[in-house]
């Protein structure tokens, strides 16, 4: 009954800390693609290769259902892996619709045409390819009229984050909030566009001010994939195991999540 979790590095943890916490009776295999991180300087073809390798990887280990916990392989991936790449058995969902109901206050499953909403400006920082797929923006329309959108790409902080470099990402987070306040002096939301960030959403809120809400993914996504779970429960696939699996070194990066996760997880060659 294992749900497979994705990202591209470590990320994706503060979203399986979520599902865990969740749903604690399903098993999880988490897939890091560390030895190709980041993904968010990368083009759109080479993003879509390697999930779609990460998510048959997955598959294999009886995962039917796959959740990308990546908002740039979401953004820059997902839409074409499901125009006919996906077969009917599978399921692959993203990190973004979660995200955009909740701002945009929709129920889960909302189908209605898109609507006034009350929040008007909205500050996105995201990887540089997912602000170019424009992805968020594309989603957020289906739902919602009205609203202006700010993207910020961050570079430098999810390279930061995977090195433990705390100083280093606070830095580069205060500079791209300055930035995009340049742009948008007074967001009334701001949206953490990659699962990295929310171990930063502190720096990200003391940049932006008291007064503007910050939105992160994890529980969300978790809230999410509960209730799809109840209403498609052949989803959930035959693994029965829990497991974490790394293209990069297990040593190294089982190192840097257990200080990421702040409790010991140990990853196996994938």
């Amino acid at each position: 009954m294992a749900v497979g979790v994705f990202d591209s590095g470590l990320g994706g943890l503060t979203v399986l800390d979520a599902l865990q916490k969740r749903l604690p009776e399903v098993p999880f295999v988490y897939f890091g693609d560390n030895a190709h991180a980041p993904y968010g300087v990368r083009d759109a073809d080479d993003i879509f290769a390697l999930t779609c390798a990460a998510t048959e990887r997955l598959w294999a280990e009886g995962c039917d259902l796959v959740i990308l916990a990546c908002n740039t392989a979401s953004a820059a991936a997902l839409r074409r892996m499901q125009d006919g790449w996906i077969p009917q058995d599978k399921r692959v969902l993203g990190v973004f619709v979660p995200l955009i109901e909740a701002l945009t206050e929709r129920q889960w499953g909302d189908n209605s045409p898109p609507r006034e909403v009350a929040v008007k400006h909205v500050a996105l920082f995201a990887t540089p390819a997912t602000v170019a797929s424009r992805a968020f923006q594309r989603e957020l329309a289906f739902r919602a009229i009205g609203v202006d959108v700010e993207a910020q790409p961050c570079g430098g902080v999810v390279d930061a984050i995977e090195q433990g470099d705390e100083i280093l990402a606070e830095a580069l987070v205060r500079s791209h909030v300055e930035a995009l306040k340049r742009r948008m002096p007074h967001p009334q939301a701001a949206i953490l566009g990659c699962t990295h960030y929310p171990l930063m959403a502190a720096a990200f809120q003391e940049a932006l001010g008291p007064e503007v809400a910050v939105y992160s993914q994890a529980n969300l996504v978790a809230e999410s994939l509960a209730d799809y779970l109840a209403r498609r429960p052949e989803f959930v696939g035959a693994g029965q195991v829990s497991k974490a699996l790394t293209t990069g070194d297990p040593k190294s990066v089982s190192s840097k999540a257990t200080q990421f996760l702040r409790r010991r997880i140990s990853f196996e060659s994938a």
